[in-house]
């Protein structure tokens, strides 16, 4: 008997349906694996879930992307797009409806519900910690995270597994099909996602680049200090094909700077590459920048949300990873390790 079951929130439907039909196909069975579910709103925006089938005995993935805020309702008369905030509430109630019946509870959850807001600096809230922690307490028994924005924040669960999967080698794949690359350098945009540059970088094997940025310390603006300058420390990029690489774009404004500093300085070719490219601001000064030549494309993922009208751009490359969520679901039901699927660096580079 198959206890293997799938709930997908709306937030993540396009998503689920194809890792329901890649499962099929990695496991050779013929019955789809997502349970239905019924989400409701009443007209003062409060929620309620409900599981349409039995959950007993079974082994449940609840997916959920907490940040697709093309996600609607209406409320006291006007329309109200879901915020995180609302999302996660979802996930809770979600877990609330399963009611304890089933076998084990593994969220996939691939933006990490504030994941920005990782750490506390003097009076602040320390939202991702608090999250984990309630989701650990409500019964959750494995959470799955792709390249999240810090991921020593697994420390707020030390006893709860936390799978921080980085789709690096999807992305690599894909780029090295599509495009000719020469004398590469990898550019992390911060000295935040130096890491994350840097394992480009040994997948390719090529140096790697940074830039600083000097903040105004003095002022706040959309939650931040604004940046007064991008200095860049590494080799020459002169007549390089340069890969900058992020975790995510909201704006995308830094990034955009970054390409067109690189560009001055002599980059033949620039590509970006941002696991979630959430845009939600910016979509003019991308359309401009491809125009002038600052860069020459975005690879990005299906992670997040991304609207019809944006995936439409020349310059945009989505990269599918519904079938490394489907592997990995596979993996751990059947209780096997995912190194083999971590570490595909030989196949990239074949």
């Amino acid at each position: 008997m198959n206890n293997l079951k799938l709930i997908v929130l709306s937030n993540f439907l396009e998503v689920g349906k194809k890792v329901n039909l890649e499962l099929k196909r990695i496991r050779k069975e013929n019955t789809g694996y997502i349970i239905p579910i019924t989400e409701s709103r009443f007209s003062n925006g409060e929620g309620k879930i409900r599981i349409d089938d039995t959950v007993r005995d079974k082994d449940i993935y609840i997916m959920s992307d907490v940040g697709n805020y093309g996600i609607t309702y209406n409320m006291q008369g006007f329309t109200n797009h879901m915020a995180p905030d609302e999302h996660f509430m979802d996930i809770k109630r979600t877990i609330s409806a399963l009611a304890g019946y089933q076998e084990k509870i593994t969220l996939i959850m691939p933006l990490l519900y504030q994941a920005r807001q990782h750490k506390r600096k003097g009076r602040e809230s320390l939202d991702c910690a608090l999250a984990l922690q309630e989701l650990e307490r409500l019964g959750v028994n494995h959470i799955i995270t792709f390249d999240a924005h810090d991921p020593y924040i697994a420390n707020a669960i030390p006893n709860l597994p936390f799978e921080n999967i980085y789709p690096t080698n999807t992305i690599l794949e894909e780029l090295l099909k599509n495009e000719e690359l020469k004398d590469i350098l990898v550019i992390s945009p911060d000295m935040g996602a130096t890491e994350r540059a840097r394992y480009y970088a040994e997948m390719l094997k090529c140096n790697v680049g940074v830039f600083y940025k000097r903040r105004d310390l003095t002022r706040v603006v959309n939650g931040k200090n604004p940046i007064i300058e991008h200095t860049y420390m590494g080799s020459d990029v002169k007549d390089k094909d340069i890969i900058v690489v992020d975790d995510m774009i909201a704006s995308g404004s830094s990034m955009l700077e970054v390409g067109k500093l690189l560009k001055e300085k002599g980059a033949r070719k620039e590509y970006f590459i941002a696991t979630f490219s959430l845009f939600t601001e910016g979509i003019d000064a991308f359309e401009k920048a491809y125009q002038d030549n600052t860069f020459d494309k975005l690879y990005t993922t299906n992670l997040s949300y991304i609207k019809e009208e944006i995936k439409e751009k020349e310059w945009l490359h989505t990269v599918d990873c519904s079938k490394d969520i489907a592997n990995i679901i596979n993996l751990l039901h059947n209780k096997e390790p995912l190194n083999d699927f971590l570490n595909g660096k030989e196949k990239v580079l074949k």
